[in-house]
């Protein structure tokens, strides 16, 4: 591509309906366009006040939406293949995997994470939270494996393809770090000290800029929990 496309991504605003709100998906393409490295715009879209900034070009589409050379995109699968196919090497970076598991490492993780901090009924809290804990381990375990291309390095490389952030970890990050964040408030519990390799993993996320910018503020992660959390 001679010239960089006009880029506009437009997510979730908090609940000050300025600043990021809670949505993993929102947050993993404002990573992979901060990975890319490519000049963009964010808009951040208050859902309860003014979602019709969307109606002109993109009516009823859910956030994010990405407005390349003022043409929308809406579903973020999509959008991430057409970033990663539209501004790859030489001149951008390239973000997939190299380590297929890598790719789908942490999947059951959030869906069983949604199932035990929405649960209605305490007696069933210790059988989610089980679950949820076997789904946080079967990620340890990967994020303890060697890869292959790392020729056997102890220890591996801190993201879950190595030492550089991919599209698995803009897709999974996001999600991990609500879990770590959100089970700590309402559960009084998040990753378990134990799970070192994940402490690391989210260690490492939180160091790197790409993350820190792109990422709600905690306050916010509670926040969108609240009505949908039991008390205790």
């Amino acid at each position: 591509m001679a010239d960089n496309p006009k880029l506009q991504l437009f997510v979730k605003a908090s609940e000050d309906g300025e600043s990021i709100g809670s949505c993993p998906s929102c947050q993993r393409l404002f990573m992979v366009l901060l990975l890319k490295g490519i000049p963009f715009t964010l808009t951040t879209v208050d859902t309860k006040r003014s979602l019709d900034v969307l109606k002109d070009f993109a009516p009823g589409a859910q956030l994010p939406v990405l407005l390349c050379d003022g043409q929308p995109k809406t579903d973020t699968l999509q959008i991430e293949e057409f970033l990663e196919e539209t501004l790859g090497p030489p001149k951008f970076p390239s973000l997939e995997v190299r380590t297929r598991e890598s790719a789908t490492a942490g999947d059951d993780i959030f869906r069983r994470f949604s199932a035990y901090i929405k649960n209605p009924d305490p007696g069933q809290d210790e059988a989610l939270r089980g679950r949820l804990l076997r789904a946080l381990w079967e990620l340890e375990h990967y994020l303890g494996a060697p890869l292959e291309h790392e020729a056997g390095r102890s220890p591996r490389g801190p993201f879950l393809d190595g030492d550089h952030m991919t599209l698995a970890d803009c897709r999974l990050l996001p999600k991990l770090h609500t879990v770590d964040v959100v089970c700590h408030h309402y559960r009084r519990e998040g990753v378990p000290g134990e799970m070192w390799g994940i402490r690391r993993y989210l260690e490492a996320a939180r160091e790197a800029k790409e993350f820190r910018y792109s990422c709600p503020d905690g306050e916010e992660l509670v926040r969108a929990y609240r009505e949908v959390v039991r008390p205790e």
